[in-house]
């Protein structure tokens, strides 16, 4: 069967909608980094959105890609510290949505797969399967998880991210506006609430 040119995106209520064009263009990761799994455990979800070994399924494609039809008055975004990853979740039902860095010159965001899963089309049939596995040493239990093909996002970063940024389809984006701003201003957490939350994450991984 061939690849659909789209694949549905919505929230857990259904309060946001939209879809994730050219979905053949992805490249699809699992991170165990301590700060996605922090986020998790910010969105009170960490059962849901993290794999037994604590990892993240992300799916990173262009912003110029991403399309919401429904609800974005309901999507917001925070920050683990003040020069983190900004990472966008629903208000309505806490649904992650994916982590963008917050200059839109560097194009691209990483989709978490809670926003995305569909009676209708599997990740693996829309995106292909996982082929890249970073940041393994945070990965819970052990033997840890190899680390492999990073090659492969470098590349797809290459390709993609820099072309986007020498053509100017960043500019092309519903998280940012024309002038090049966040839509919305972040949460940033304090030193206080991220220590309780890497407890948080430290726990879950005994």
């Amino acid at each position: 069967m061939d690849a659909p040119r789209t694949h549905a995106l919505k929230c857990a209520c259904g309060t946001v909608r939209g879809s994730v064009g050219h979905p053949e263009l992805a490249n699809r990761a699992i991170c165990y980094c301590r700060d996605c799994q922090a986020f998790a455990h910010f969105l009170g979800r960490p059962g849901e959105i993290l794999d037994a070994r604590g990892g993240s399924d992300v799916i990173q494609i262009l912003p110029q890609h991403l399309t919401f039809t429904q609800g974005i008055e309901s999507v917001t975004c925070m920050r683990l510290t003040p020069n983190g990853l900004v990472r966008w979740h629903t208000s309505c039902c806490r649904t992650p949505i994916g982590n963008t860095l917050a200059n839109p010159k560097l194009a691209f965001i990483g989709l978490l797969h809670n926003c995305l899963e569909s009676a209708e089309r599997s990740l693996d049939q829309s995106f292909g399967p996982v082929r890249t596995w970073v940041n393994t040493k945070s990965a819970r239990g052990e033997p840890k998880p190899k680390s492999a093909g990073l090659g492969r996002t470098l590349g797809w970063f290459i390709r993609t991210v820099l072309r986007a940024r020498l053509n100017g389809n960043y500019r092309l984006t519903p998280l940012f506006t024309s002038s090049g701003e966040l839509i919305v201003t972040p949460r940033v957490l304090s030193s206080v609430e991220r220590s309780e939350l890497m407890r948080a994450v430290e726990i879950a991984g005994q």
